[in-house]
């Protein structure tokens, strides 16, 4: 990037023009790789004639300009020709997924063996009453229905908690029962496993060698804080199991996510400093290109050989490729040459969010950071000017997409990039050394694990500091919209950003605006509506609803599983007091955010069902309402209460309820306590995670029961009671839910009926908070989105 900037004032350009506005950039091989993207991305999004008459045209369009010799027509046919061709290699790879033996014996429910090579590291997953342990599987055999059959293709392991974790790269023989994957594109199907996987063969030296130093890694950090030896080898090989998910929320929030997970500057910095040992120890020329080679396979086995891991190895290559002489130019090509085979290689990568980002932040370094960089260096230090230009140019380019995948625009992102910029480098360099030599001696290791952990806390610190602004970031629309006007905002950054930032005026002013954006709270414009009742935060996977009940006074309904979601939650709503919080039962999704629902709001009481089960909800609502200065009360059927307008009433649980569950939260859900709230003069049931046979004795118990508002239990779960759901005759229904979740919540056989019904349903992964109000006195839902 440097070298570029240098040759065009040395070539006898007005050093005062942005080298942006006349540098001749070679776009050719970047268009080139868009194309592939876009071809792979009709094919992975249409199907049937539509695809074929897309590649048809393509094909037919290409020949006919081919036969043309004008270098333009030529060019149009090549970039048609790439589409078509990415096009097909998804369609085939599509289908070969999902009609292979493998996915026809899952459509079956066939029960089989499986033989074949572990091709992730086990991680587990939450379930619904228990967790689980997932990971991927490369076949090579199956037997099953009286058959056995040699093929390749990829399935989804699913076994219990308790189960053997084999290592990556064993073979291994799985015994269960194969079931469809919903609308995944990577695998065939699922496993779900009948017993603990045999192992036939040990993984290769490589793997084992990869997994020992990953090991070391967590060893040298071990007694460290939980965060700083969590989020040390996150920032050296994406092993960030341990995060806490606050922590990563705030991550989020500062635009730091990227720190989370396996990326190209991971590579580029651990490459970069085999190198510079390298030139230490006298290695030179065409053996450096040799040290940077196992650099890079040595980074992708320690990071794990998955598709993120690929494709974060292929940019780090094209950053490190940026730095020679005539780096930028090489680095386009690079990056243009690298989609195309990527995508040809793996299709899945043209819907891939992760993909997306790493190459529009890539792409926005090389193309738009060189001008502003040469803007801002007019009147500050080179140094400086370039820490500034490339997280704000990565920023930038990404921002739309961000936008389309969080609801959210950040504003703190590039401040918060560059004051965690200085110890990314060391801390991702001293964790490495830290791993690599702990397997040498252990103490050795301790020590450069502990100053790796020292420049972490640092980047926890601006983490939850920035997250904690008044306006860190800015909610934003995800519909085509709101979409096309922040791209259209982002091109027009991108083309004006260079005149702006060469005044130093100007940009202390812009820098000066966005400071006070951030520090001062902004109105609420249009949200929350006026006169609202009833508000289900979108807080991911989980139940946060608060009733109005006075000014700035809400009873909170369950606290979701995030307390930084739930409380910016609340903020919104102006809510300052809380009556009473009420906890339908103790699962992770409706208590692990109760600290802030509670913390820094006047707290009245915390009502919880009488079932003191799973232990672990229970403790974590003990200790936030202590923290609050209250004492949780259980509350049973026929309990009534007033707040404000509003009027509650317990119709579950009964009052004869055990106290004492099995310990593992199985019977947590049918313990749900169940609300139902008249307010407005509307009638509102609150159902929590309430099980058919509960939703059959409140049928028993309450018998005609109607109301105009339903907030459908357990996230829409295909476990229900579709009579009594359909008695209750409400008008809106209300779910709350999280984005991709694993559980295929909701559930087609949950909304179906009651839409059939005439019920409008509304959604917090697709339409944010959901607000209820009166109009004319009918209940309406009001979306944050």
């Amino acid at each position: 990037m440097g070298h570029a900037a240098e040759g065009h004032a040395a070539d006898g350009h007005d050093p005062d023009e942005a080298p942006a506005l006349h540098e001749r950039l070679d776009l050719r091989m970047p268009l080139l790789g868009a194309a592939a993207w876009l071809g792979s991305l009709a094919a992975s999004l249409t199907t049937g004639r539509v695809l074929a008459a897309v590649l048809i045209s393509s094909a037919a369009a290409g020949a006919t300009l081919a036969v043309r010799r004008r270098a333009a027509r030529v060019a149009v046919a090549a970039l048609l020709l790439v589409a078509l061709a990415a096009a097909g290699v998804t369609a085939f790879r599509a289908e070969r997924t999902a009609h292979n033996p493998v996915a026809v014996l899952a459509g079956e429910g066939a029960a089989v063996t499986v033989v074949g090579t572990v091709a992730s590291d086990p991680h587990t997953v939450q379930g619904g009453f228990a967790d689980q342990v997932v990971w991927r599987l490369a076949v090579g055999r199956v037997t099953g229905r009286g058959q056995t059959l040699e093929l390749r293709a990829q399935v989804l392991v699913l076994a219990g908690a308790d189960r053997a974790r084999p290592a990556l790269g064993a073979q291994v023989e799985v015994h269960g029962r194969l079931v469809t994957a919903d609308d995944d594109r990577e695998v065939s199907a699922l496993l779900k496993a009948s017993g603990d996987p045999r192992t036939s063969r040990r993984p290769d030296v490589w793997w084992r060698g990869a997994g020992a130093v990953r090991q070391a890694l967590r060893d040298s950090v071990a007694r460290r804080p939980a965060d700083q030896r969590a989020l040390v080898p996150a920032l050296v090989d994406g092993d960030d199991a341990a995060v806490d998910p606050e922590l990563q929320e705030a991550f989020r929030t500062t635009g730091l996510t990227h720190l989370l997970a396996v990326s190209g500057t991971n590579l580029t910095l651990v490459v970069g400093f085999l190198l510079v040992l390298a030139r230490w120890a006298g290695v030179r020329g065409r053996w450096l290109h040799l040290v940077a080679a196992a650099g890079i396979v040595g980074f992708v086995l320690m990071a794990r050989t998955e598709p993120s891991v690929l494709r974060a190895a292929v940019m780090g290559s094209i950053g490190l490729l940026a730095m020679g002489t005539a780096g930028r130019h090489k680095a386009l090509r690079a990056l243009g040459g690298s989609v195309v085979v990527l995508v040809l290689l793996d299709p899945t990568l043209a819907v891939s969010a992760g993909f997306a980002l790493s190459v529009l932040a890539t792409g926005g370094i090389l193309l738009l950071a060189p001008a502003w960089r040469d803007a801002l260096g007019r009147w500050l230090p080179r140094w400086l000017a370039e820490a500034v230009a490339v997280p704000a140019a990565a920023q930038l380019a990404c921002t739309p997409l961000v936008a389309a995948l969080s609801g959210q625009v950040s504003l703190v992102a590039v401040v918060a990039n560059l004051l965690v910029a200085p110890v990314v480098g060391p801390a991702t360099v001293l964790g490495l050394a830290g791993g690599l030599l702990t397997l040498v001696w252990a103490p050795v290791g301790q020590v450069a694990g502990t100053l790796a952990s020292w420049c972490v806390a640092w980047v926890i610190t601006v983490a939850e500091h920035g997250a904690a602004l008044p306006t860190a970031a800015i909610g934003w629309g995800t519909g085509p919209v709101a979409l096309a006007a922040l791209t259209a905002s982002t091109v027009a950054i991108a083309l004006v950003g260079p005149r702006l930032l060469r005044n130093p005026i100007t940009s202390l002013v812009l820098a000066a605006l966005l400071v006070v954006a951030v520090l001062a709270r902004p109105p609420r414009l249009g949200w929350p509506p006026d006169g609202w009742l009833l508000v289900a935060c979108d807080v991911g996977q989980g139940d946060a609803l608060a009733v109005a009940a006075g000014p700035h006074t809400a009873v909170v309904i369950d606290a979701g599983p995030d307390a930084r979601a739930v409380d910016r939650c609340l903020d919104r709503l102006g809510v300052e007091r809380v009556p009473v919080a009420v906890l339908t039962h103790f699962h992770a999704d409706h208590v692990d955010g109760i600290e802030g629902a509670l913390g820094g709001r006047e707290v009245g009481g915390v009502w919880t069902t009488r079932l003191q089960d799973p232990p672990g909800g229970v403790r974590e609502v003990v200790d936030a309402a202590a923290e609050a200065g209250v004492r949780p009360e259980e509350v049973a059927q026929g309990r009534t209460f007033a707040v404000g307008q509003a009027r509650f009433q317990v119709l579950w649980p009964p009052a004869d309820q055990a106290e004492r569950g099995p310990g593992d939260g199985s019977t947590a859900n049918e313990a749900s306590v169940v609300l139902l709230v008249e307010t407005g003069g509307l009638r509102l049931l609150l159902t929590g995670d309430i099980e058919p046979e509960g939703q059959q004795a409140l049928a028993r118990l309450w018998p005609g029961l109607e109301v105009d508002v339903l907030k459908l239990p357990h996230h829409g779960s295909a476990h229900q009671d579709e009579e009594w759901l359909r008695s209750l005759h409400a008008r809106d229904v209300l779910v709350s839910v999280g984005a991709d979740n694993d559980y295929g919540h909701p559930a087609a056989s949950a909304m179906e009926p009651l839409e059939r019904d005439g019920a409008a349903l509304y959604r917090t992964d697709q339409d944010g908070d959901l607000a209820v109000v009166v109009d004319g006195g009918e209940p309406e839902v009001v979306t944050s989105r």
